[in-house]
């Protein structure tokens, strides 16, 4: 379940991480990283967020979604 974006939470993020269905198994790591780059740089926005709690803070879990996607207007085909 996804959580709504929470900046408080986002006052306290150790880490980030980022699901990638498998329909996007196709891209290259290289643009991998440049959309996570762009999905965390406004997590807002995101439409799957999630906070999972750590010992010094939170990590910050986005899933990666075809709205996500279409929304930075990237092409995965």
């Amino acid at each position: 379940m996804a959580d709504a974006f929470d900046p408080y939470r986002e006052a306290l993020i150790m880490e980030t991480n980022t699901v990638w269905p498998e329909e996007y198994d196709h891209l290259e790591p290289a643009e991998k990283r440049r959309i996570e780059g762009l999905l965390h740089a406004d997590p807002s926005a995101c439409a799957h967020l999630e906070y999972m709690r750590l010992h010094t803070g939170f990590c910050r879990v986005i899933t990666v979604t075809p709205e996500d996607l279409e929304r930075l207007h990237v092409v995965t085909s």
